[in-house]
């Protein structure tokens, strides 16, 4: 056993079925952490306009001031540095490079994320970079937006500079997070930016966003780079409630609205059949060689897991394809979500037996609750019970022989957690909005520390 300095005890065998290099990070996103929305150049956003309109977000929020990271990322890093993280997961926001989307590129755009890249790199801090996290820019929701497929090449575009201008320093990247968010919460269900609730329009926009990532892939491969890329999905575990054969029924369209929608474009080369009737007309946009683009091999898939679903066959639920929400709420986070950790090891161990023998990452893991500010400590025992055992379902997967790289905690700072605006805290820092912006991290940020220290000392 191995003793850390506040006294908890980690099993030195149990951490080394972690290989030593495996990869232990956090994770942001830019419009939720960088605020200066009308600094150097930066364009509006799809979320700018989304957040300024009367009653979609929670009292009104809006990402202009964030947590102010524009101004404060040296601060960040260093709290990166304090916890002993390894790796850092962000987001480029496209409208700070291109602010219309493409053609002329904001130097100042470009001289933010240089400082931010040389500052963690000074700090030991490897970056992982997702080009896409739901930021379009609005000169190009103008046009369109995810609807019109020239934005696939304007995104393939972007991606193409930013691949040469950040790939000396930055090795890993990926090209959209959670496609499923935008084209579902965003077009279908209108509960994200940019608000369209238009069942026929969410399948051209899923079609059209895993076409960019398809060409962008290639246009890094194009380039001979050195490092990997990939695509980050949100997956959840599904199961039915009941072996009947009507919830059986109900688990496989659920699972294929929230999982197989994009998993088998990517790795099977087709959309899983009754997609249309539930999503939209994803394969009515195909045009050509598409499905080949799409399936352009990857280097690794990156996950996100928050939950699981049970489900039952319920004809009334007519928005839903028959399909009722039944699982158990008897642990939930503030988000209201489950908690289920032996989903994150049966989603894992799915993608490895059915899809793809490629390197699997959880890119984002992570629990927002009700934290309280007292005497200047958060005590998050619950977040911390909560990366206990889901770090603990890694390693069940890696005894399933699941080739696992690393796991990035959500989030490194509490942000603004976009509809819900700052009524949701999902960081192991604690950030004092009231209070210009204080930083100060939660009981959960040291044991992830300690837990961190520990599985490098075992391996030594």
């Amino acid at each position: 056993m191995l003793r850390a300095a506040n006294g908890m005890e980690f099993d030195t065998n149990w951490l080394r079925k972690f290989p030593p290099d495996f990869r232990w990070g956090t994770a942001t996103a830019a419009y939720q952490i960088e605020g200066a929305v009308n600094e150097d150049g930066r364009g509006r956003s799809i979320w700018d306009a989304f957040s300024h309109t009367p009653n979609k977000t929670w009292h009104g929020d809006t990402g202009d001031l964030a947590c102010d990271h524009y101004h404060r990322y040296r601060e960040d890093v260093d709290l990166m540095r304090q916890l002993g993280v390894g790796h850092y997961r962000f987001s480029v926001a496209w409208p700070r490079i291109y602010p219309t989307g493409g053609g002329t590129l904001n130097i100042d755009g470009v001289a933010f994320y240089d400082r931010l890249l040389d500052t963690l790199l000074a700090a030991g801090i490897r970056p992982v970079v997702t080009l896409y996290h739901w930021d379009l820019p609005q000169a190009l929701e103008e046009r369109g937006g995810w609807r019109n497929r020239d934005t696939v090449y304007y995104f393939r575009d972007y991606a193409g500079r930013m691949f040469e201008q950040f790939g000396d320093r930055i090795d890993t990247w990926i090209t959209h997070n959670e496609p499923w968010c935008t084209a579902v919460l965003g077009h279908l269900l209108g509960q994200h930016a940019p608000g369209i609730q238009d069942p026929a329009q969410a399948g051209v926009v899923a079609h059209h966003l895993l076409l960019s990532h398809g060409l962008s892939v290639q246009a890094y491969r194009s380039q001979r780079a050195g490092g990997q890329i990939g695509i980050t999905l949100n997956l959840s575990a599904v199961y039915p409630a009941s072996d009947r054969p009507e919830d059986l029924a109900a688990r496989d369209r659920m699972d294929t609205i929230l999982n197989r929608s994009f998993l088998d474009p990517i790795f099977l080369g087709n959309y899983p059949s009754g997609l249309n009737e539930m999503l939209g007309s994803a394969g009515e946009a195909v045009r050509g060689d598409d499905m080949a683009q799409i399936g352009s091999p990857l280097d690794f898939l990156g996950v996100n897991y928050y939950t699981y679903q049970v489900v039952a066959h319920d004809a009334d639920q007519t928005e839903l394809a028959g399909v009722k929400d039944v699982t158990p709420r008897d642990e939930v986070t503030d988000m209201g979500w489950p908690v289920g950790p032996a989903g994150l090891t049966d989603v894992l161990r799915r993608i490895h037996d059915q899809y793809t023998r490629i390197p699997l990452m959880v890119t984002e893991n992570g629990a927002a609750y009700p934290d309280q500010l007292v005497d200047d400590r958060v005590r998050d025992s619950a977040r911390i019970s909560y990366l206990k055992r889901h770090i603990g379902a890694l390693g069940d997967a890696l005894d399933s022989g699941v080739d696992l790289r690393g796991y990035y905690v959500w989030s490194l700072l509490d942000n603004f957690e976009w509809s819900f605006g700052y009524s949701k805290r999902f960081g192991l820092v604690y950030v004092d909005y009231d209070a210009g912006q204080r930083r100060l991290p939660k009981d959960s940020a040291w044991w992830y520390r300690d837990f961190i220290q520990a599985f490098r000392r075992a391996w030594t």
